[in-house]
């Protein structure tokens, strides 16, 4: 594994190793904690072989989830892919705002894995909820994650281009959608840039064309008093909410991630 750490951290990988352990845990088939107890040992060959491989990967900027097909999100294990955006922590930022009041009927706009409704559900037993993404290949992924967290019969997985097949209304809106401008993806980590979606990180503009969307038909999906809740980048949050002042909502208001950055807006429906 000393190798393994010298040979990621030469290739530039921020935490080379923890993503050595990881790796190695992955290929042994084991639980990280264990894996202090055989990397001492010399690996079988079939488990060597493997972990050469992932490192290899690794070393050229492959994502651990995508080695690993899997990545931890609000304390529950999600199933990723190329396909889908991998989840992140501020993400749960997010998570925290829309568990904060009761909600009953959720949509998730731009489902990706699925990690944001189905940790909304799974925390809410008795909500039901939407989740629509333009990718087919996205919504499959969601749809296994549902699944896989037992939260299937509460949760509808449809094909949309944001609003364009959703009907009914819903007392909370949630979405992480694509807000990278375009000249700012070149700026990008290696491991996002090239192995994460395109369409799932940028909207080919200035990051706001999915705002613009979404603010112009919100209000006809909520309820009155239902809350619609977005993430954003760290420097969208006046934009945004002008956005949102126009399509009507009333004082939309930040929240901050644990790092202190402005991660969420929120606005009530009247």
């Amino acid at each position: 594994m000393v190798a393994a750490t010298a040979r990621l951290r030469a290739a530039g990988v921020d935490e080379p190793a923890r993503d050595a352990r990881v790796l190695l845990a992955h290929a042994a088939r084991i639980e990280a904690t264990r894996v202090t107890l055989i990397a001492p040992e010399d690996l079988a060959p079939d488990i060597g072989e493997r972990y050469e491989q992932l490192i290899a990967l690794r070393a050229i900027r492959v994502p651990v989830s995508h080695l690993v097909g899997e990545r931890q999100f609000y304390g529950r294990r999600f199933k990723i892919s190329a396909d889908v955006l991998d989840p992140r922590p501020e993400t749960e930022t997010l998570i925290e705002a829309a568990l904060s009041h009761p909600f009953s009927r959720v949509l998730d706009l731009g489902v990706g894995s699925g990690c944001i409704l189905v940790t909304l559900l799974a925390e809410n037993p008795q909500a039901t909820g939407l989740g629509v993404d333009l990718s087919e290949a996205a919504c499959l992924q969601a749809s296994a994650n549902a699944v896989l967290h037992n939260v299937q019969s509460r949760a509808e997985i449809q094909q949309s281009d944001w609003f364009d097949a959703v009907s009914g209304e819903f007392d909370l809106i949630v979405s992480n959608p694509p807000y990278i401008a375009q000249d700012e993806m070149p700026e990008l980590q290696t491991e996002v840039r090239q192995h994460e979606p395109e369409m799932a990180l940028t909207d080919g503009g200035d990051g706001l064309g999915a705002y613009r969307s979404i603010a112009a038909q919100a209000a006809d999906h909520l309820l009155p008093g239902g809350r619609l809740l977005l993430e954003i980048g760290p420097t969208q949050a006046d934009a945004v909410i002008a956005l949102l002042v126009k399509a009507g909502f009333t004082e939309p208001t930040v929240i901050h991630d644990l790092d202190g950055r402005q991660r969420v807006i929120l606005a009530v429906a009247a």
